[in-house]
């Protein structure tokens, strides 16, 4: 059964930092490239940040230099963290493994988490 788990969203004032976690099973974090989305109210899905199978990274222009994203093979997890956040950053965010990077970039991930709710005041 696959699944992916997302946690460590909250509420945070401007300028603070979370952790976002997402933890999967029925399938190995490593085999795909993985993603982190966001989904603010009235506004399209965005694509945070990819961290591809070479280990390689990329942001979005808005979460160059604040945020960062990071794997842990052996606990099947990929990791999210967020600094200097800002009231802009409030979404929904969701974990994602893509087929590819392509498939991340066009918004058609093979697995989706259920995302995990951050505001920022």
């Amino acid at each position: 059964h696959v699944q992916l788990v997302e946690s460590g969203g909250g509420s945070v004032q401007a300028g603070g930092s979370l952790r976002l976690s997402c933890t999967a099973s029925g399938f190995t974090v490593d085999a795909f490239d993985m993603g982190w989305y966001r989904r603010a109210p009235g506004k399209e899905c965005e694509l945070v940040s990819v961290i591809s199978t070479d280990g390689s990274t990329k942001y979005s222009e808005s979460a160059k230099g604040r945020f960062t994203i990071s794997q842990d093979n052996a606990k099947n997890a990929v990791y999210l963290q967020m600094n200097l956040l800002k009231p802009e950053d409030t979404a929904v965010y969701c974990c994602a493994a893509g087929g590819s990077l392509y498939d991340l970039q066009r918004v058609r991930p093979k697995y989706w988490g259920q995302g995990t709710q951050v505001t920022v005041s």
